[in-house]
């Protein structure tokens, strides 16, 4: 059954809610990256399901889906699921299998992953489950990878109406599905379904989008359902620290104050996993002072 998200209390004059993902604190036990983020004054986390970090294909998912609801309430964290795990369904090919693979059985096992993870987002009352669409196989048809991914996108689209909770597709660079243009492709395909909405990571707009990351806030905003953030430069797919890359952010922030985005906007700082909690401690401070530059009462209207 569905819940009503979570929205913890932001301590700031802001509207604006942070948080980290997991996949970027994956030396620590799951029970112990929440309570960081709590101890360090994270308003929520991205989970990404993984076998450190509940486990969707280990057994007793739901019994272990109450524990993690109970200990988020309990620190005060909201929650968006992520599903972005590398070997979480093949221990050899990263992201693999994807929702474009040639094997019907093998786009079948990513599509049951997002099911899953829909069904663990509406227990945690999270505000959406992340997802993208793959890298095109080779020797794929454009054509036939969109017609792919849109069929396999439909059972994942029924379960996320049924339980309530969005599904936030990403651009990713690199993947089909790659660009805000994309997007909008695949929503166009679908028939514009209420269920499906947007993951727009900041660090992709600076990346390849012809808008400014401030100027992709705005022209996303009536499909935005969660944010990732991290530093990046231009024509480079690296995730960065805050100040090491090229993102002016306080723009950014105010773009997404202004739209009456409400869900979080989550750190995504994965190949920095080895110093996690140097880096979630480090950016968290680097998003507040950011977000000064915001006016105060500035809110938009919520898409």
């Amino acid at each position: 059954m569905s819940q009503t998200p979570r929205l913890a209390p932001n301590p700031g004059s802001h509207p604006l809610r942070f948080g980290y993902g997991t996949n970027g604190l994956t030396d620590l036990r799951l029970d112990d990256a929440l309570a960081l983020l709590a101890d360090l004054g994270y308003d929520g986390v991205g989970l990404t399901l993984d076998h450190m970090h509940l486990d969707p294909l280990a057994p007793d998912l739901a019994a272990r889906t109450r524990k993690v609801a109970r200990r988020l309430d309990a620190l005060g964290l909201g929650v968006t699921v992520e599903t972005g795990a590398r070997y979480v369904l093949d221990p050899r090919r990263k992201h693999g299998p994807s929702l474009l693979d040639p094997d019907p059985e093998d786009r079948a096992r990513r599509v049951d992953l997002l099911v899953r993870a829909v069904r663990v987002a509406a227990d945690l009352g999270a505000h959406a489950v992340h997802c993208f669409s793959g890298i095109t196989p080779d020797g794929t048809e454009e054509d036939t990878a969109w017609k792919r991914l849109a069929e396999a996108l439909d059972p994942v689209l029924k379960a996320a109406t049924e339980a309530g909770v969005p599904l936030a597709v990403e651009p990713e660079p690199g993947h089909l599905l790659a660009t805000l243009a994309d997007f909008h492709r695949l929503r166009a395909t679908l028939g514009d379904p209420d269920a499906l909405g947007l993951t727009l990571d900041i660090g992709h707009c600076q990346c390849l989008e012809p808008l400014s990351p401030a100027d992709c806030v705005r022209a996303a905003a009536p499909w935005l359902r969660h944010v990732q953030i991290e530093d990046m430069r231009r024509g480079v797919h690296e995730h960065l620290p805050f100040g090491d890359g090229e993102i002016d952010f306080p723009p950014v922030l105010e773009a997404l104050a202004a739209t009456g985005y409400q869900a979080l906007t989550v750190v995504e700082l994965p190949r920095h996993s080895h110093a996690g909690p140097h880096f979630a401690g480090r950016s968290l401070p680097f998003l507040h002072r950011a977000a000064r530059a915001i006016p105060k009462g500035l809110e938009g209207t919520a898409p």
